[in-house]
Order: structure tokens, then C-alpha cells, then sequence
């Protein structure tokens, strides 16, 4: 899967960056492969333009030189020569001069132009042999010789002088003034190719490239090599850290050597060991906790049982008593009962701890099981003044679940929601999807801070410990819910406002569907919701019943 990933090159871009965010190893070896690479390019740079400046400026000596000594030796020879005014002479003079220029200065592009442009029967024509056009010299070169006042000041400049193939080759030309006697100054123009220069800075420049690609690739090997050393360490602290944290207690670093790797890794074993033992005495005091509170409530069944009995017959009686001993019986039924609820509570929350709690699944339509809940609780909804709507669009067809602990769920729900309603209407939804069937509870009561509505599924939490409890909870029943809502693999969410009411959704998976934990119903009920004053009077619920299998 990783290499077909690779294959597509126009997912590289996203590749890459995730590998830089994840790999320290990579992010490092790119950030010391791209300083590397830029210190041996200017390096190379610099010295690619240092050795040619060098070598441009030998051959530059070397051609200058050789051309002065080329013109004095000819200078030498035409002010010896006896010419006597003979054009012949002149002219073989002239041209064994420029044999002997060619010899000495090693170069047979050679261009002789007479200054003066006053006719002279002496005079001769210019000569220029084939390599050197006299197209070839600048101007300003030209302007340069014929001003100049010493016949032994050179001049010279850079050209690309012609290879006969065509190209050309870089060459220089260098100009001086050579006076012939009896006919006067003429310019001297003396070109040398720098080919074999250029060819040595080619072949240099090539090795310093193929040097600093190899540097390169040597040093991102070494830097690879170097951190996978360091790395790997750092990775298996890593992978045995997130085994640790996902509850395997016994996995531990190996730890070589006395080093600061060897000395991490034996403070993270310390650490490992501490963690392990005191989860171990958290886990042993958490068993002691879980079998007490199991054992004392069961213990407490056969002396409640007891107690109910008499409580009840004292009530069934209490009409025959005066009027403060029927007070007193009324009070001690309604607090039996009520310790009857936590005993249960507690009951089952030891079942949770001790991970003893099975489903009993059933088909059952939620739709159904809502209204027969609304229906039980709605002499409670008529004590508060609240008037509760069932709306159900969907959640009619039977889902395999546990009706006992779904019914517990949407009671704890929908009471919790007339208690604190406020008197105002409660709206209970329930619609489904290919996923998963919900249930909301929405009421328009006081609601609650983000902050409180994070803490609403702990143990025994209130959001206002002084505000009294009408219905005799426990605080122990959305916890109760919660871990009925996971033991379906369901989730059990909140929403609330202070002012704008609080909404409850229970959410329950279909089996064999794969569930993402979006819910048919939404949590959030947002701001277009509407108001429990438009709600109008709600109406007897009759929803159609359906077969089972249906």
C-alpha cells in the first residue's frame, strides 16, 4: 500500500510533508543534506571562478608576453635593414617579418594595417592572414594603437575568434604599433586562441562538480547512518512508551552500554517499574473498594427487605395514627424507597467495576419503548406541569438491544428532564438511519455551563449540590447510563445553555453496520431550534405498532 502511494508522484507533495512532520530522521538528514549542498556549491562556485580568473590571466601573461617579444625582435630587424627605397625589398622585408612574428609568437593569426592614409609608393598594402578578420577587432582597440605615442605599448582585448568548424572558441587579440622604415607606423594585430584554457576549466570545473556531488551524497550516508544510531533508541522509547500507556505494564527499554541513551533508558524503566506498582496498589485498593461496596449491598438486601415490609405496612396503616406518627410512617416509606434506588445503583455499578455485566438483547422498536416510557412517567409530568412531545420520524423497525437497560436510560432521561424542565415542554426525538437508531431528550429548563455539562456523567455529581432533588436521585444514574449506552457500543451525548434548556442523546448502533458515532439525531440542536412557546398543546401520542419481525 506504502509503495502503490509512492508510485503516484502527484501524491509526493503531501508524502513528503507528512514524512517531514513525522520523521526526525528525515527533517534532519534534508536540513544537513540542504546546508551541505549549498556550502559546496558556493565553494565550488568560488573556485570554478577563481581558477578561471587564474588561468585566464596566465594565458594573458603568457600571449602578452610572447607577443612584445615577437615585436621587438621584428622592430629589431626592420630598423637594421638597408631597404634604399626599393618597394621589392620593402615587401620581402616586410613578409620574412612576419614569418619570424608567426615563429616566435606562436600564432599564425596575424593582421599588419597601415596608419597614415597619406599615398606612398613604398607604402604596403595591408596584410591579414585567414584566421583573423579584420572584423574581428574592436573600434575602440584600433582607436587605442593608433593614439598610442611608444611603439612598445601592447593593447589587447577578449573575442570568440573562429574554430573553422563553424563555432567558435574564445581567443584574445593583442595590438601594438610596429614602424617600418622609409614608410612609417603600422598597427600589428596578434590573435591567440585560449581553447586549451578552456578545456582545462571545463575539466576542472567538471571534477569540482562530480567532488561535490559525491561530498554530498557521502555526507547525507554518514548523517543517515549517524541518526538512525541515535534515532532508533529514541523510537523504541517511543513505541514502549505508547505500550505503556496502552495498559501493557511489563514492557520495558533494553538498555547497552553506560551512555545517555543507557541512562534514559534505565530512568524509563524506574519510571515503567513505579508506574506498574502503584497501578498495581491503585488496582488491589480498587478490587477492596469494588467488594466492599459489593458485599455491604448485599448484605443491606436482606435487612432492607425487612425494613420495606414494615414500612409498608406501617404506611398501608397510617391513616389509623395520629398525625405525627403518619408523617413519620409516610417519611420513612418514601426514604426506604429511596434507599431501595441506591442500593440498586450501587448494585449495578459493582456489576460495571467487576466487568460482570452481560446484555440480554432483544428486537425491540425504540419508537414503542419511548412512548411506554413517556406513558409511566406522565403522572410525574403532570405533578410538574410539564407536557412532554414525542416526535419520531424514525426508529420503528426492531433493533437488537437490551430493553431493560435502553428503558432505564431514557427513564433516568426523560425524569432528569421534567425535574429540571422548569414546568416548560419536554420534546423527546427518535429517528434512525442505515447505522444507527437515536433517542433525544430536549428540554427548555435552566441548562448548564460547558463546564458542568463535561462533569454530568461523574459519580455522584451535582451541577448545584444545594438545589433540591424532587424525585429521590441517587446521582449515580447517567453514569449508570453511560456505561449502558458503551456496553451497547452506543454513545450517550449532552448539549446545553444556561437558559436555553439541555439536550440528551442516546445513540445505539444497528448490528453489523459499521457506525462512524454520527447520530440520526443531532446533539446540538442549534439556533434555529424552536421555542418551547411554539410547541402548542401536545396531543395524545398513538404511534402505530408493528409486528416484530417487520
Amino acid at each position: 500500500m506504502r509503495l502503490r502511494t509512492w508510485r503516484d508522484w502527484r501524491a509526493w507533495p503531501d508524502n513528503l510533508a507528512q514524512l517531514w512532520h513525522r520523521s526526525l530522521r528525515f527533517r534532519t538528514v534534508l536540513v544537513a543534506l540542504a546546508l551541505t549542498a549549498l556550502t559546496i556549491l558556493v565553494a565550488c562556485i568560488s573556485m570554478a571562478l577563481a581558477i578561471q580568473n587564474d588561468l585566464f590571466n596566465s594565458r594573458r601573461d603568457q600571449v602578452l608576453s610572447d607577443s612584445r617579444r615577437a615585436t621587438d625582435t621584428a622592430q629589431t630587424t626592420l630598423d637594421d635593414a638597408v631597404v634604399q627605397g626599393d618597394p621589392v625589398q620593402i615587401q620581402n622585408l616586410i613578409q620574412s617579418v612576419a614569418r619570424s612574428i608567426a615563429q616566435q609568437s606562436s600564432t599564425d593569426r596575424i593582421a599588419v594595417i597601415r596608419i597614415s592614409t597619406s599615398s606612398s609608393q613604398l607604402a604596403l598594402q595591408d596584410i591579414h592572414t585567414d584566421g583573423l578578420d579584420p572584423e574581428l577587432i574592436s573600434p575602440q582597440l584600433r582607436k587605442h594603437v593608433r593614439s598610442s605615442t611608444r611603439s612598445d605599448t601592447q593593447w589587447w582585448q577578449s573575442v570568440a575568434l573562429p574554430d573553422g568548424t563553424g563555432h567558435t572558441m574564445p581567443g584574445i587579440i593583442v595590438g601594438q604599433q610596429l614602424v617600418v622604415p622609409d614608410v612609417g607606423p603600422y598597427e600589428l594585430y596578434l590573435a591567440f586562441d585560449l581553447s586549451v584554457a578552456s578545456q582545462t576549466l571545463s575539466f576542472v570545473q567538471a571534477t569540482l562538480w562530480i567532488v561535490g556531488t559525491a561530498l554530498v551524497l557521502l555526507i547525507a550516508a554518514i548523517s543517515w547512518f549517524v541518526l538512525r544510531s541515535v534515532t532508533t533508541p529514541i523510537r523504541q522509547a517511543a513505541d514502549t512508551s505508547a505500550e505503556l500507556a496502552a495498559g501493557n505494564l511489563d514492557v520495558r527499554l533494553a538498555v547497552h552500554g553506560d551512555d545517555e541513551l543507557a541512562t534514559l533508558g534505565r530512568s524509563f524503566n524506574a519510571m515503567a517499574d513505579s508506574i506498574q506498582s502503584q497501578i498495581k496498589e491503585l488496582g488491589d485498593l480498587s478490587l477492596v473498594q469494588q467488594r466492599f461496596v459489593s458485599d455491604v449491598s448485599h448484605e443491606l438486601r436482606t435487612p432492607l427487605t425487612t425494613i420495606k415490609l414494615a414500612s409498608d405496612v406501617l404506611n398501608d396503616h397510617r391513616d389509623e395514627f395520629d398525625p405525627a406518627m403518619s408523617r413519620s410512617a409516610e417519611l420513612l416509606h418514601t426514604q426506604v424507597q429511596r434507599f431501595e434506588v441506591l442500593l440498586t445503583d450501587l448494585l449495578e455499578i459493582s456489576r460495571y467495576d467487576a466487568g460482570s455485566v452481560q446484555l440480554e438483547l432483544e428486537p425491540t422498536s425504540l419508537a414503542h419503548l419511548a412512548e411506554d416510557v413517556i406513558g409511566s412517567m406522565a403522572q410525574l409530568a403532570e405533578q410538574f406541569g410539564t407536557d412532554v412531545r414525542l416526535v419520531a420520524p424514525g426508529g420503528y423497525s426492531p433493533v437488537e438491544m437490551d430493553p431493560r437497560r435502553v428503558r432505564r436510560i431514557v427513564r433516568n432521561l426523560l425524569g432528569n428532564a421534567i425535574e429540571h424542565g422548569e414546568g416548560k415542554p419536554i420534546v423527546v426525538t427518535v429517528d434512525s438511519d442505515q447505522q444507527a437508531v437515536a433517542i433525544g431528550v430536549r428540554d427548555f429548563g435552566m441548562g448548564m455551563t460547558p463546564a458542568d455539562a463535561e462533569r454530568v456523567f461523574d459519580r455522584f455529581w451535582r451541577a448545584d449540590p444545594s438545589r433540591k432533588r424532587t424525585i429521590g436521585g441517587t446521582g449515580l444514574g447517567l453514569s449508570i447510563s453511560l456505561g449502558d449506552a458503551t456496553l451497547h457500543g452506543g454513545t450517550l451525548t449532552v448539549w446545553s445553555q444556561p437558559g436555553r434548556g439541555t439536550n440528551f442523546v442516546l445513540t445505539l448502533p444497528r448490528p453489523g453496520q459499521a457506525f462512524d458515532g454520527r447520530s440520526p439525531v443531532p446533539t446540538d440542536p442549534g439556533d434555529e431550534s424552536p421555542s418551547f412557546d411554539s410547541l402548542g398543546v401536545t396531543q395524545p401520542i398513538v404511534l402505530p405498532r408493528t409486528e416484530a419481525g417487520s
